[in-house]
């Protein structure tokens, strides 16, 4: 009997502790989107040969994109963007895998990310209202930056 009240405590706590990590959660993205200037999006960037879809939160910076992870406890960005670096190859409604993915809804942006003279592929997938607003903050970079916005 003793040994079984100590399986149902250690059960209980394991459960409190979870739901304390997803209230965390909750307030942690509760926090974010009550911001102005944040959207969901979700990312994918090449690392290797492994591509997947991430869910979270941007928000636009001055001259940068932070992006922050959904499921993350973490107050720092996950991956932040400089304006200067993004160049849009293409933008399209999301299809195949991409459908179950990312958010209903969701058109796929395709970008260039070029950093010390090295592009890599970003793809983020977002509202199209969302991607209106993208466009409109990658073209009104300040003078000189030479943004691509197709």
């Amino acid at each position: 009997m003793h040994e079984l009240l100590l399986s149902l405590e250690i059960a209980g706590a394991c459960a409190v502790v979870l739901l304390a990590l997803l209230v965390a959660v909750v307030l942690r993205r509760r926090r974010l989107t009550s911001r102005l200037g944040t959207f969901d999006c979700s990312v994918r960037q090449t690392r290797g040969t492994r591509r997947r879809w991430a869910l979270g939160v941007a928000r636009y910076e001055t001259d940068r994109l932070d992006w922050y992870r959904t499921f993350s406890l973490s107050p720092r960005p996950s991956c932040s963007y400089a304006r200067r670096a993004l160049d849009v190859s293409l933008f399209r409604d999301a299809e195949g895998a991409e459908v179950v993915a990312v958010q209903p809804g969701a058109m796929i942006v395709e970008c260039r990310l070029h950093v010390d003279g090295v592009g890599e592929e970003v793809d983020f997938a977002m509202s199209p209202d969302a991607y209106t607003g993208f466009a409109s903050w990658l073209e009104s970079a300040p003078p000189g930056q030479g943004v691509n916005v197709a």
